[in-house]
């Protein structure tokens, strides 16, 4: 029952109405019987300082972000969690008394999933292909697992001065090696990809787009004791992870990082642990429920 003590929450992003975050933290809200809410809204990429004004003015509890907001909302944050620090990017703020916190839950929400799917992460060797938001946000988490190396690749673009430099400043806070190559470097794809354990796409190849994130020559080489994470979760099963599977590889799809980073995100507000298997059967649900995302060749 929604009363003159209900705390509000909410999900900010441009757009907003397709979040699945209002289902994942309302069913907890009720798992636990706290008086809260959560509800999504379409923020012009414009409005964003007035928005921040209104969580401190209103006594909004917290909020989630998304695109085009999790940079953008940095410099009007009274704080940073360190694994924000390290990307400059925020997807959840909590509001303590008026001074609002951010943190970044993304990257963590992924090695989270593995963690409790029973992977041991320590000294394994990751590779990572793409270095854009989602990208970034796993590579600086990785720094808090204990694995070996972590390997990226991203297109030789405009953008990639700026990720090398990025790394390069991240490597000053870590012995965990961190290397940026080409991703048109398909010899040393190759060898990485032969010899790391745990590969994840942060790319959208496979749902917005037609095709594999590795070209199928070398996922036709991976083996059985090799671990693939495609952060997508529409569909449930990519070709990536397809071909993955068939390789005798572990294969996860991006569903249970969505829900660990939310989890990350409700524990942060309100001190609980998300009820994930609650959660993860409601989410999975809806998703089997909603048309696919037709692909673009």
């Amino acid at each position: 029952m929604i009363d003159g003590q209900t705390a509000l929450f909410g999900f900010i992003a441009h757009p907003a109405r397709h979040s699945r975050s209002p289902r994942m933290h309302n069913l907890s809200f009720d798992y636990w019987g706290l008086n809260a809410r959560y509800l999504a809204f379409d923020v012009a990429p414009d409005g964003l300082a007035d928005t921040l004004a209104g969580i401190r003015s209103m006594g909004i509890a917290g909020v989630n972000l998304s695109m085009p907001f999790k940079q953008a909302v940095v410099p009007l944050l009274d704080g940073l969690t360190v694994r924000a620090q390290r990307i400059q990017a925020v997807n959840t703020i909590k509001n303590e008394a008026g001074k609002l916190i951010g943190d970044s839950t993304d990257g963590a929400g992924v090695f989270q999933d593995l963690l409790h799917q029973g992977l041991n992460l320590v000294d394994k060797h990751v590779m990572v292909l793409g270095a854009g938001g989602a990208g970034k946000a796993i590579i600086a988490a990785a720094l808090d697992y204990g694995v070996a190396s972590v390997t990226v690749f991203k297109r030789n673009n405009v953008r990639y001065a700026g990720v090398q430099h990025w790394l390069e400043q991240l490597s000053t806070t870590t012995s965990v090696p961190l290397r940026l190559c080409a991703y048109e470097d398909q010899v040393r794809m190759q060898q990485v990809a032969r010899t790391s354990d745990l590969i994840i796409n942060a790319t959208n190849i496979g749902m917005t787009t037609a095709g594999t994130p590795l070209p199928i020559s070398i996922i036709q080489q991976l083996v059985p004791q090799q671990t693939v994470y495609d952060m997508i979760y529409q569909p449930l099963e990519t070709t990536f992870l397809r071909l993955a599977r068939q390789q005798g590889c572990a294969t996860y799809n991006g569903l249970g990082m969505l829900i660990w980073q939310g989890a990350l995100a409700f524990e942060f507000w309100t001190g609980k642990q998300m009820p994930v298997q609650q959660v993860r059967q409601d989410m999975l649900a809806s998703i089997q429920a909603t048309p696919p995302i037709t692909a673009q060749a």
